[in-house]
């Protein structure tokens, strides 16, 4: 990896646009900064002293701008989801999916545009979303149709600068624009998990925080905490790398006038395939009722009854001030809809009788399998292994970390999704550097 690096410095082009990302990352960092007009940032202090729910999962991906109500409060979620609604869609509407498998470049181009215009329409709903359920905390300065027509126009054109900064880093950057973002965001909450480790280990002993001492209970907890997420790290590193190569064999044949020889070759598995959308589904589908029940209750939670129950069971997932009996159940809800959303993504993705008519059509054959529905049959019971393994894998990575939230005065930004995310964007991103390195080494070749 750091070879890598260090030949993509050396190489003028790609150092170049390494350079314009960083450009464009600055930009994103100066704008978490940017509070939105008509807030008041005392009393946004004190509203926002702790996030729960989807608010702490937008918080986390944006980089704390959401929790600063600054102009990319909304981070990069509208396009996520426009995103997903838009893969959804292709898969019934006959037309988008004619658009996304036959297309081509034009039809690349229309699903974007389609996308983006999805994109400030939903942007729109939730900037009004966010300002309905705010506007009784006390944050804004005044609440009337001017200042919700500022904050809802900001908070939609934020979105779209994001979207032109991913776009940016993806044609003219090291590629990879909105992930670029999501990461950069993720990461920037790293000093404030180290501060807390250190916390452990020297706490304040008096109001003065510069009066310290050491603590050996609070150095063994951070040793753990460090230990658990190289593990985690590791584990991660090698599940996305790991696939499962299903042999393939293909006999001679005549192409036009040419007679084409017998080769071998695999179709690559991966053990995730869906990588981490299932959690991102699950996530955003426990804690979506906590959202509609805060705009409508906005002290919600501070009452009790049964919409209480409802609310503190939603945001189980993000907080541990709700107890251990919601956290529990909220776990197992989480894991069952993160295997069901894995199983959903990846036959969604992934479809056996397809490549099975494929490889008949080119004149393969898996080894020891007929051709047809008995490759189909073999591909499915593969895939079904791997989707059981790479579900229950995403729900022990995403399940695990919440318990760290119960460990007395730690305040850890970064769980098993923030690592899956991080960790899966940095490995495409030095993949994208060694492909344009490649491609610049056949280039010099050539010429």
């Amino acid at each position: 990896m750091f070879k890598t690096i260090k030949n993509a410095l050396k190489t003028p082009d790609v150092r170049k646009k390494l350079l314009y990302t960083l450009l464009l990352i600055v930009i994103f960092r100066l704008g978490c900064y940017i509070t939105v007009p008509g807030v008041d940032t005392f009393a946004l202090s004190e509203a926002f002293g702790e996030t729960n729910g989807m608010a702490a999962l937008i918080d986390l991906i944006s980089g704390g701008a959401f929790s600063r109500f600054s102009i990319f409060a909304m981070s990069i979620s509208p396009y996520i989801t426009a995103s997903i609604v838009i893969q959804l869609l292709s898969m019934v509407i006959p037309a988008l999916e004619r658009l996304t498998k036959e297309g081509g470049e034009e039809g690349r181009k229309k699903i974007n545009k389609y996308t983006k215009i999805l994109t400030v329409f939903l942007a729109l709903i939730e900037g009004l979303g966010l300002y309905l359920s705010y506007s009784s905390s006390g944050i804004f300065l005044e609440t009337n149709f001017i200042t919700g027509a500022t904050v809802v126009i900001s908070l939609m054109a934020g979105t779209a600068l994001l979207m032109w900064l991913g776009d940016e880093i993806t044609n003219k950057g090291i590629g990879n624009g909105i992930s670029i973002i999501i990461f950069v965001g993720i990461i920037a909450g790293l000093p404030g998990a180290v501060t807390s480790i250190w916390d452990l280990i020297m706490p304040i002993v008096s109001s003065d925080p510069i009066t310290r001492s050491f603590s050996t209970t609070g150095l063994l907890i951070a040793l753990g905490i460090i230990i658990g997420a190289i593990i985690l790290i590791a584990a991660v590193i090698f599940v996305q790398q790991a696939e499962r190569r299903v042999p393939v064999q293909y006999s001679k044949r005549v192409v036009g006038r040419k007679m084409v020889g017998a080769q071998n070759t695999h179709i690559p598995l991966k053990l995730v395939m869906a990588g981490v959308m299932p959690i991102i589904f699950a996530s955003s589908f426990l804690t979506f009722p906590a959202m509609i029940i805060q705009m409508f209750i906005p002290d919600i939670a501070s009452q009790t009854g049964f919409w209480s129950v409802i609310y503190n069971f939603s945001i189980a997932s993000s907080t541990s001030s709700v107890g251990w009996g919601y956290t529990i159940a909220n776990a197992i809800v989480y894991l069952l809809l993160i295997v069901g959303f894995t199983f959903f993504y990846t036959y969604a993705t992934f479809n056996p009788a397809e490549v099975s008519n494929n490889i008949k059509k080119n004149g393969g054959f898996i080894p020891g399998i007929r051709a047809g529905k008995p490759t189909t049959d073999y591909l499915s019971s593969i895939i079904s292994k791997l989707t059981w393994f790479g579900g229950l894998y995403l729900a022990i990575i995403a399940i695990l970390p919440m318990l760290i939230r119960f460990i007395p005065n730690i305040n850890i930004a970064f769980g098993g999704t923030s690592i899956l995310i991080v960790v899966g964007v940095a490995l495409e991103t030095i993949q994208q550097l060694e492909s344009q390195l490649v491609m610049r080494h056949y280039k010099g070749f050539l010429e």
